[in-house]
């Protein structure tokens, strides 16, 4: 069974970084493309980033570009979130997901066709 787990969140100070990380379990990371949400409480789930497989062509929303930085280590079948320079409008429960398909229109348009969600990770921005 496909399985994703995210660990790497925590309390922050502004300007901060940290690195999430998600391991992913039941199925061959690098034949699928693989993304990042983040959602905090009253609002939707927000598409973050997205790496594709293939060619590895990355995909940022335009909140967190310069800052944020996706990668993927298929031998080890883990993907990471590099976020840097963090801001007070960061803070959210930070997810992980993949469809599944080797594109990233699951991150970039919406996320109903995901197959695998992760439990989640809570980042916390405060001095």
């Amino acid at each position: 069974q496909e399985q994703l787990v995210e660990s790497g969140g925590g309390l922050v100070q502004p300007g901060g970084s940290l690195r999430l990380s998600c391991a992913a379990s039941g199925f061959t990371l690098d034949y699928y493309s693989m993304g990042w949400f983040r959602q905090v409480p009253g609002k939707e789930r927000e598409g973050v980033s997205c790496i594709s497989a293939g060619d590895e062509s990355t995909y940022y929303t335009d909140a967190v570009k310069g800052r944020f930085t996706i990668s993927r280590d298929n031998d080890k079948n883990m993907l990471y979130l590099q976020m840097n320079s963090l801001k007070p409008e960061d803070p959210a429960v930070y997810y992980c997901a993949t469809d599944l398909t080797v594109g990233c229109q699951f991150v970039e348009r919406s996320s109903l066709t995901v197959e695998v969600w992760g439990q989640g990770t809570l980042v916390t921005v405060s001095s």
